[in-house]
């Protein structure tokens, strides 16, 4: 059985006639003909009592017809909704994201897309940075807002930064050296609090950077795995930190975010997809990510 003898069927169950529906199927009267009778044959039912020039629907043929409606129904429908996938229309986009990349743009740009694409389905997945790559390349999200790739992720996925996030000196309000801006020279007799290298190894390897660059290594008193863990351990006294400054933390009362003297003082906030996975959908996302950026 095939979607056609479905189509035949309710073209003359609808017109009443087989002539009349073999015109406005455009094929041959004898063709509609034996199609419907090889339907019939097929499920072992009389679906038309054939009365010379007239016929009608038997009581299966009528029950048949309600179900072959759904039938065709449903078809039209996995080809509408086929085509809008291929526009970038419907489907699924699984975005992935750290504390530390969420920002107004971040929100804007998940609403705005909510907006422009109602039947794309937005699943948002926190991840640390590091998580995102093996997602990424296992398929388990689609996009995400990371940090600079390690290079063995490199060959397997493709990226583009949206922005360079300011590393800043995360101080108590009541250090010498705020309200800054610091020079990372003077912080290395401090204790530092710093993020793990294993979830984010951009931001880690930065600050060792700077550091080296100001003639010291920093004295680690601890290392977390969170922005939110580091900030809260410099505001218990366990020591100070460099991180890039994120605005929905920067408003702790009891600590200060002071600039950095050093030019190179940033980090990259990127987007990265697997190109072996990408999609209308995905190539809609970057674009509205790309526009919003640039406005």
């Amino acid at each position: 059985m095939e979607l056609r003898h479905f189509r035949y069927f309710s073209a003359v169950a609808e017109q009443g006639s087989f002539s009349k529906a073999a015109k406005l199927l455009y094929i041959s009267q004898s063709a509609i003909s034996e199609q419907v009778g090889d339907l019939e044959r097929e499920i072992g039912v009389t679906l038309f009592n054939r009365d010379g020039r007239s016929i009608a629907l038997t009581p299966a043929g009528e029950v048949f017809l309600e179900e072959a409606r759904e039938v065709l129904g449903a078809a039209k429908r996995a080809v509408e909704m086929a085509q809008g996938a291929q526009r970038g229309e419907i489907g699924t986009l699984r975005i992935g994201f750290f504390a530390g990349s969420i920002g107004l743009n971040f929100t804007k740009i998940v609403r705005r897309f909510r907006r422009q694409h109602p039947g794309v389905r937005l699943s948002l997945v926190e991840m640390s940075p590091s998580q995102q790559w093996q997602a990424l390349v296992e398929g388990r999200i689609d996009v995400g807002f990371t940090r600079r790739l390690e290079p063995q992720y490199r060959d397997e996925l493709a990226w583009e930064t949206i922005r360079q996030d300011e590393i800043v000196a995360v101080l108590p309000k009541d250090h010498p050296l705020v309200p800054g801006p610091v020079n990372v020279r003077d912080l290395a007799k401090e204790r530092f609090v710093l993020s793990s290298r294993e979830t984010s190894p951009a931001v880690f390897d930065k600050v060792i950077e700077l550091c080296s660059e100001a003639g010291f290594s920093p004295k680690i008193a601890s290392i977390s795995t969170v922005w939110s863990s580091v900030v809260l351990m410099v505001q218990a006294g366990e020591g100070i930190s460099m991180l890039p400054l994120n605005y929905q933390q920067s408003r702790a009362s009891d600590l200060a975010f002071c600039p950095l003297t050093a030019k190179n003082a940033a980090v990259d906030l990127i987007i990265a997809w697997s190109p072996k996975r990408d999609s209308a959908i995905l190539k809609s996302f970057r674009l509205l990510v790309e526009t919003t950026g640039r406005s």
